[in-house]
């Protein structure tokens, strides 16, 4: 290692990756807004905070999470000019409330960390 490379590393840093309870408060975020699947889930992400990233991994495992604690509802929907249908994402009606206390988590976190 140079100390060229230290600078190097707080001007352009590794992304970030959520872990699940952040993933979590991320998609009852996202989901509050409206329907949405895994794909585009990430996407979202990285286009609105390109620092942070959100694996397959962490990204399923927070949905079954969620699924679970029936949080959220999945259903298929065929997207016009997309191949195949996709699993859609909402928020189940009993849990607004809880979602949008998780949501705030969420961006509480991102607004301390993007200043």
């Amino acid at each position: 290692m140079k100390l060229e490379d230290i600078y190097q590393f707080f001007e352009n840093p590794p992304p970030t990756y959520l872990c699940q309870e952040l993933a979590i408060c991320y998609i009852l975020d996202v989901l509050l807004q409206g329907e949405s699947y895994g794909t585009e889930l990430i996407q979202q992400l990285e286009a609105e905070y390109p620092t942070y990233r959100l694996s397959d991994t962490v990204l399923y495992s927070a949905i079954k999470f969620l699924e679970d604690h029936q949080a959220i509802n999945g259903y298929w929907k065929k997207l016009e000019g997309r191949g195949r249908p996709r699993r859609m994402y909402q928020i189940s009606p009993e849990w607004e409330v809880q979602a949008q206390r998780l949501a705030k988590l969420w961006r509480d976190y991102i607004s301390l960390r993007t200043k």
